[in-house]
């Protein structure tokens, strides 16, 4: 049997329908009409400042229009459950008027897609999806100038309809794109010159459509990374170190060499177990026995927020108008309060995972990541081979968060793959998830902020540390007010104890949590309604707007906070959404649990491509904002990671789940993004609502039933 040949078929068999015949995507074979575009002028911009070696010149995602009338847009996007690959289909659908059905996305192969720096940061309908759509206007202005050649009229007394182009005038006359493009090749790369159409006619977009993936992940058919299986594949347990910035001194593998079946390979720290058979390379490695030196971290779940204030790294102020000593004295009242946030993982359903193939000069890996391209290379570079040399293949991702930005599995894989010459499995179990996560970062925000007596807010000195100023505008209409930054985004290198990265929204939910709970807080000492407080102190018409929807939903009764009800506002932006919450909480005052009841959310995103889409996302956001308001935290010393899995840290079970209802404002604006904004105001909204019920206010997340029990004691 020749399983090179059988691992090549399946490699060659399982790329998408319709897709490009040769690995190289420039050398594009066969008929058709290809449109090369980039992906936004920001993008490219923020590719070149992340990667200046790899940043495209020409183009970093095209289209191409088949013989057959279908349509496929390649881009190193991938799907991660975000709906991504319906949603875009959508968009072109509608922009080139074809169906819906005969559209493709081909995403994040890196032999088939052009280079793009990750998917992230709601990023890929607002940035993408735009120069997607010129692309696609140029595509139609492209077939629709060959379809009055080939019926001998003008272009201005044509139209389109599901691919078929007819003349007004008389519809029997009619050519349809599979006919214009047959026999042509025509390459074309657009330049954001053609108009695409107002957002007013688009027929596909706005109305809500079932996931393109949906039958086949309700089904089991979807394929993950750690569905891969090739001939001749092994499983690979790893050694893995007691905690984070250990050293590994020794280590002796020859009572792990006499499990039958067994392969040890050894590679400078990377010592690993290889067996058929997942259970039996778990055995042989757990007879490994190594020695470690460990680092020396002082910090604990105990000391963290004094470890970190004395820590902290040199403020940048990227913020400053008005006088604040000035905004002071005007001020009656005055609030000065410290905000926590700690640790939290990203726990996604389906954990890091990579199988890797090494096939005489070529690496293919499937691996489960967000950014395939920065995989790609690194793999190369740490293998010593050419990037070209190196297929990376992302299969759905089980979640993504920002957590599998990172590919460190991959990287596993490759190498074992590299070193045995056979397939390899790298699966990291539960355990190793939450040891090698990037957590969102612990943070701290010090707010000092003052009103007037008819409740206007006179100043803000807004200071965040570790989270970054993702979410840390005011929001406000503030006269006086700074805003000062310490450390570099979610980073913070030789502070935290292990490795912190971007977590959905990153850092816009510690800075929303601390901004809208100092609001609520001024707003309780003013007397006044939490919902009229916060329109009195907006300017920001869709921040306006958002809040006025959700208290028509909630069917809002103004009343003082605390008022014992139970009820929490809040308000926030991201990825260029506005949005805005009301939750319904029951607070058990003997335990210190928090039951969420109901939570109210409208959202302005500009132009919804696909409301059914976006409300799945916003209700996940609901539900996942649930977990680190209320229960999630890591434990660890030092660099040691004491979660280890979930019968430890707690995220929303069904249980927990509140009635939820959602509104989506439409705008006939440019779409903005939808994974993320309705989780950054989670936190706030619901610790605002244990105010509301109880008088007990909670400036640190999460707020799990011990720090509640002492909040109502200060009461």
């Amino acid at each position: 049997m020749d399983k090179s040949k059988d691992i090549q078929d399946y490699i060659e068999g399982h790329t998408p329908t319709n897709t490009i015949k040769r690995r190289n995507f420039i050398r594009l074979l066969g008929g058709g009409i290809y449109v090369f575009f980039h992906a936004g002028a920001a993008l490219k911009l923020m590719a070149a400042e992340a990667d200046q070696r790899r940043l495209p010149d020409d183009f970093n995602a095209f289209l191409r229009i088949h013989e057959n009338g279908k349509v496929s847009c390649y881009t190193g996007k991938i799907e991660m459950g975000q709906g991504a690959n319906t949603g875009l289909a959508m968009m072109l659908a509608d922009e080139l008027d074809v169906a819906y059905e005969n559209v493709e996305m081909v995403m994040g192969d890196t032999d088939l897609c052009p280079w793009d720096m990750g998917t992230f940061g709601s990023l890929t309908t607002r940035m993408f999806g735009p120069s997607m759509l010129a692309a696609a206007a140029e595509a139609r202005t492209v077939l629709l100038e060959l379809a009055a050649e080939k019926l001998g009229t003008d272009v201005d007394n044509l139209d389109v309809k599901k691919g078929v182009v007819f003349n007004r005038q008389d519809q029997s006359e009619k050519i349809t794109y599979a006919q214009l493009t047959n026999g042509q090749r025509i390459e074309r790369v657009a330049k954001n010159e053609s108009t695409v159409k107002d957002y007013s006619k688009y027929k596909i977009m706005g109305k809500p459509k079932f996931r393109a993936d949906s039958l086949e992940k309700v089904t089991g058919k979807a394929k993950y990374s750690g569905d891969m299986r090739l001939p001749g594949m092994l499983y690979a347990r790893l050694l893995r170190p007691p905690s984070h910035g250990a050293k590994l001194i020794s280590v002796d593998t020859a009572e792990a060499e006499k499990v039958e079946g067994v392969q040890i390979v050894r590679d400078g720290d990377l010592v690993a177990a290889l067996h058929k058979d997942p259970e039996m390379a778990e055995k042989a490695r757990d007879l490994f026995r190594a020695k470690f030196e460990e680092a020396d971290k002082p910090v604990s779940n105990d000391n963290l927020f004094d470890y970190l204030n004395e820590r902290a790294p040199e403020g940048n102020v990227n913020i400053n108008e008005g006088d604040l000593s000035k905004g002071e004295e005007l001020a009656t009242s005055v609030f000065n309060n410290e905000f926590h946030d700690g640790y939290v993982a990203h726990s996604p359903m389906e954990p890091h995972t990579a199988m890797a193939y090494f096939d005489g000069d070529k690496m293919t890996v499937w691996a489960g990541t967000q950014t395939p391209f920065p995989a790609q290379s690194n793999i190369a570079r740490i293998l010593g081979m050419e990037e070209d040399k190196v297929r990376v293949k992302p299969p759905y991702l089980g979640g993504g968060f920002g957590g599998k930005s990172d590919h460190g599995q991959a990287v596993e894989a490759a190498k074992l793959a590299k070193l045995t010459g056979k397939p390899i499995m790298v699966d990291w179990s539960r355990e190793e998830e939450f040891f090698y996560d990037t957590f969102r970062p612990a943070a701290i925000v010090k707010i000092n902020s003052g009103i007037d007596d008819a409740g206007k807010i006179n100043f803000w000195d807004y200071h965040v540390y570790y989270a970054g100023d993702r979410g840390s505008e005011t929001l406000y209409d503030v006269p006086h007010q700074k805003r000062t930054v310490y450390g570099r985004g979610w980073t913070a290198p030789g502070i935290h104890p292990f490795d912190t990265g971007a977590w959905r929204g990153p850092g816009n939910s510690t800075n929303t949590f601390a901004r809208e709970t100092q609001v609520d807080i001024m707003a309780a000492k003013a007397g006044i309604d939490p919902v009229e407080f916060r329109l009195k102190n907006l300017k920001d018409q869709r921040a306006i707007d958002v809040l006025e929807a959700v208290a028509e939903m909630a069917d809002w009764k103004p009343g003082q906070s605390p008022s014992g009800r139970g009820f929490g506002v809040a308000i926030g932006s991201d990825a260029g959404t506005y949005v805005a919450h009301i939750a319904k909480v029951d607070v058990n005052k003997e335990t210190g649990e928090v039951k969420v009841l109901k939570v109210w959310v409208a959202q302005e995103m500009g132009f919804c491509v696909n409301p059914q889409g976006a409300t799945i996302q916003m209700e996940g956001c609901i539900n996942m904002g649930l977990g680190y308001s209320l229960k999630e935290f890591i434990e660890f010393e030092g660099g040691k990671v004491k979660t280890k899995n979930f019968d430890t840290y707690e995220i929303p079970r069904f249980s927990w789940i509140p009635e939820m209802e959602t509104k989506i404002l439409q705008r006939n604006a440019p779409p903005q993004g939808g994974g993320e904004p309705a989780i950054v105001c989670m936190g706030a909204v619901i610790g605002n609502a244990i105010y509301d019920q109880t008088g007990a206010r909670l400036l640190e997340m999460a707020m799990t039933p011990a720090k509640v029990i002492q909040a109502l004691k200060n009461v």
